[in-house]
């Protein structure tokens, strides 16, 4: 059996207004909602200026476009198709959250790591999230080099692995009961010396980690370039550590 037309023919678009094309974007928003995501982007993302207005509105499109699977700012325009109108209110246009995006620093970045933060101790009531984290959770820590394109993105450099980028450190907390969930992010620039700023990253996270019902013994894990006295001395302070 073969195909009636060719692939240059053939297009699909979801386009009916009566048809709803992510329609668990229902259950993931409206959790969303539970647990004030809006109104806590109001209150801790200020760009400043028209750019940074309705930040809860821009903040929750680029949320639920990321729920159905967008991966570029274009791509967000998937939760305005069909019937989707019909599901959920003030829904922001790509180009609209495409300038709020371009206009964030990489200071701005952590208003949205504080956003995260504060948005996790909160599902964490609402949901089974981090179940048994009362008993036991592994803190991980680890760094990567994300590739960009274009030297005027704010932050880009080359750093150990070769490549124009930026740095990221993340801590992940994961109990027996679930699934790594991360509990604190660091943007950094591209050519940052791994062991950077990793214990003020690693204080936050327990902070995060216990605000979200964490209350139990963690075990701290962390890649061979972070076993430094400072971290080591912190972890050891602040949690049952073992090595």
């Amino acid at each position: 059996m073969k195909a009636s037309h060719t692939r240059g023919a053939v297009s699909v678009r979801f386009d009916d207004p009566g048809l709803v094309s992510h329609a668990g974007l229902v259950a993931v928003m409206r959790l969303a909602e539970d647990a004030g995501l809006s109104e806590l982007a109001g209150e801790l993302v200020r760009l400043g200026g028209p750019v940074g207005a309705n930040a809860g509105a821009k903040i929750s499109t680029i949320v639920a476009g990321m729920a159905a699977g967008a991966d570029s700012i274009s791509d967000l325009d998937l939760v305005r198709h069909g019937g989707m109108a019909g599901l959920f209110t003030g829904i922001r246009a790509p180009s609209t959250v495409g300038t709020f995006l371009r206009w964030f620093s990489m200071g701005h970045v952590a208003q949205l790591e504080k956003l995260s933060a504060r948005l996790l101790a909160r599902l964490a009531e609402l949901t089974p999230l981090l179940a048994g984290a009362d008993r036991l959770g592994l803190l991980d820590l680890d760094s990567k080099i994300s590739q960009v394109y274009g030297r005027g993105k704010d932050g880009a450099a080359f750093g150990y692995t070769g490549v124009l980028g930026l740095n990221t450190l993340a801590a992940t907390l994961t109990t027996a009961a679930g699934r790594p969930v991360i509990v604190a992010t660091r943007l950094r620039g591209g050519n940052a010396d791994t062991r950077r700023a990793v214990s003020s990253l690693a204080r936050r996270a327990l902070g995060t980690a216990r605000a979200a019902s964490a209350t139990g013994p963690l075990l701290a894990r962390g890649d061979s370039g972070f076993y430094v006295g400072e971290l080591i001395t912190m972890l050891a302070e602040l949690v049952k550590f073992s090595v």
